[in-house]
């Protein structure tokens, strides 16, 4: 009897362990979220997104106000058209602006709010136009690798060009001294 009580014990720990790692695996990965507030949904167009991902979070000045809930590629306008949804409790005015940015140097990607000025504020429904792409990392090598390549033969055609310089004074002998 002692041996099957232990045996429950035992197995209902191993239960509460289990489901403790899969909470904090889809925790980490963003693929749930215990948030309960209410939401209001508006649209974005973006050129490029990088790795971006639905679920996502949205930031403005650190905090988490809403997250990426769908992103679809918009076949008239060959943009990329993410819905967001922002917490209610968190009002930004039509006049705000949206980045994608990168937490870290190679972290995840989220989506930047900052705020505009207008006194009207997003309602469901609304877009907004201010977008700034994705920084794609390898797009920043290559301009750099062409910019640095570009500058390398300007500055050999630069050097033949300049005035040669004055050849330096020779120092004088001793001999010419004594003259």
């Amino acid at each position: 009897m002692e041996r099957s009580k232990n045996d429950v014990w035992v197995g209902l720990f191993v239960i509460i362990g289990a489901v403790a790692l899969l909470f904090l695996a889809l925790q980490s990965a963003n693929l749930l979220s215990l948030n309960f507030d209410s939401t209001y949904r508006v649209t974005a167009k973006f050129d490029n997104i990088g790795g971006l991902k639905p679920r996502a979070a949205v930031k403005s000045a650190g905090v988490v106000v809403g997250r990426v809930e769908s992103i679809e590629f918009d076949t008239k306008s060959f943009q990329a058209r993410i819905t967001l949804a922002l917490q209610t409790r968190y009002p930004f005015p039509k006049d705000s602006s949206l980045k994608i940015l990168t937490s870290g140097l190679l972290g995840e990607q989220y989506i930047g709010v900052e705020a505009g000025g207008d006194e009207k504020n997003l309602a469901a429904g609304d877009t907004i136009s201010q977008t700034q792409s994705a920084v794609v990392l390898e797009n920043l090598i290559s301009q750099f690798l062409y910019s640095k390549a570009a500058d390398g033969g300007s500055s050999k055609e630069g050097a033949s060009n300049a005035p040669a310089a004055a050849p330096a004074a020779e120092p004088k002998k001793e001999s010419d001294n004594k003259k």
